[in-house]
């Protein structure tokens, strides 16, 4: 893994532009910050949100509010709730979200999940 050096930063994230993206059914709001070999977001999923692909990326999901499925296209589906965290590398299962009610997650994604 490389070290790109990322410097010591603080994050005030309403200062961070929130961007649409359209679900299935719902949306999602994203707030993201971009760095060497590194993406944090916080996302939020309106209510009656469904993911419009299946992911194949890596990440670290962690809920913040709400509640949210975690679907794999496998069948399996795991209810993940305030303080409920998920880890899976890149090509290492496809998954989607759906809420019914909204969640806010904070999700960490990069190359050291590869």
């Amino acid at each position: 893994m490389k070290n790109e050096g990322i410097p010591y930063q603080a994050i005030d994230w309403s200062a961070v532009p929130r961007m649409e993206h359209k679900g299935e059914t719902g949306t999602s709001f994203w707030r993201t910050l971009q760095l060497p070999g590194l993406r944090i977001r916080i996302v939020e999923y309106s209510k009656g949100y469904l993911a419009d692909h299946w992911c194949q990326k890596g990440h670290i999901v962690h809920c913040l509010e709400g509640e949210f499925v975690n679907e794999q296209e496998n069948g399996e589906k795991t209810l993940m709730t305030k303080g409920m965290t998920y880890v899976v590398s890149d090509g290492a299962g496809s998954h989607r979200s759906r809420t019914e009610n909204g969640a806010t997650l904070l999700i960490v994604d990069g190359d050291f999940l590869k």
